[in-house]
């Protein structure tokens, strides 16, 4: 399960090619590979979000990129942050997730949440659905995927999904571990008691004592020991030797977005700078620190600023590190 995880969000980088994208994408992987990260992991997305990029900015297939960087790594773990349920029938995402574990060599993992992203279901013909069908459908789908990758032949006549004796072989190498993503009290947190073992919430820091507390009332409720599940957040960081150096990168990845940072009005800047955990090492590490001490088992950090420029992974494993302590 994931103590310190890296992320990459995005696949638009100043300079580099097409040809030269999966080297680049390769790159930042190795180098987390060595540098005291424990999971990689992609975004499942077709369409690149809102606050990162246009929808035509440049967004590689999930799966396939991770299968090819069981290649370029050695130790760490390889998943989702998360899969969309709603973007893959769930007997098709469990033989995808053993084939991943298989190709590298036991080391895959499922991240997977309800989906949400309307826009991408909409322009690319997947079903959105209500949000509460989105959610039947999840918690019917992991219990499709989650026997499967227990090499166990599930059955099911569900509202929204039905298999009968569904055949998973070869199984996987590894006991795939469960992530499931969001912070709803209700409905996620529910789902991650019953069948998760770890939580990667994105909610605010300061959500983060309500949200334990709900989930350890849904551990309760079915019968679960709370211990049992690791608790996640993701973050996005610019880190760079020297805050003004860190700076200038943001600014200069949002400078091709058509944001001005520089020159933004200071309530703006705050605003914006507020959206990532931004500064030099020592910055930085008292950020995560701080946040890490609020009850958090692990953290995952992205880089999607800086993440290519050679050395920045490398930084950032070490002052994460040292953050977990």
């Amino acid at each position: 399960m994931t103590r310190l995880g890296y992320q990459i969000p995005n696949f638009t980088y100043p300079g580099v090619s097409d040809a030269d994208l999966f080297a680049t994408v390769a790159a930042q992987a190795a180098a987390a590979d060595r540098s005291g990260f424990d999971t990689v992991m992609l975004m499942d997305h077709f369409y690149q979000l809102p606050m990162l990029g246009d929808p035509d900015s440049y967004m590689l297939e999930c799966y396939t990129t991770l299968g090819a960087l069981a290649r370029e790594t050695s130790t760490v773990r390889l998943g989702a942050l998360v899969t969309g349920n709603t973007y893959r029938n769930p007997a098709l995402l469990a033989k995808i997730i053993t084939t991943l574990d298989i190709v590298s060599g036991g080391r895959a993992q499922l991240g997977i949440g309800a989906g949400w992203f309307d826009v991408e279901h909409h322009a690319l013909g997947f079903e959105f659905n209500t949000f509460t069908e989105r959610f039947e459908k999840l918690e019917e789908a992991l219990q499709i995927i989650l026997p499967m990758l227990r090499d166990e032949r599930p059955t099911l006549e569900g509202k929204h999904y039905q298999v009968r004796d569904a055949i998973n072989q070869p199984a996987p190498l590894s006991r795939i571990p469960v992530m499931i993503g969001g912070s709803g009290e209700k409905k996620t947190l529910r789902l991650v008691a019953q069948y998760a073992d770890e939580s990667n919430l994105t909610s605010t820091p300061e959500e983060l004592p309500r949200k334990l507390e709900a989930l350890a009332g849904h551990c309760e409720a079915v019968g679960r020991d709370r211990s049992e599940i690791k608790v996640t957040q993701a973050f996005n960081v610019v880190l760079a030797e020297t805050h003004e150096q860190a700076f200038n990168e943001f600014a200069d990845a949002l400078a091709i977005r058509n944001i001005d940072l520089r020159n933004g009005d200071p309530e703006f800047r705050t605003m914006i700078e507020g959206m990532v955990v931004l500064g030099d090492p020592d910055e930085v590490g008292e950020r995560l620190s701080t946040v890490l001490a609020m009850g958090l088992d692990g953290i995952t950090v992205s880089a999607p600023a800086n993440g290519w420029i050679p050395g920045r992974v490398e930084l950032l494993g070490e002052v994460a590190t040292k953050a977990l302590g």
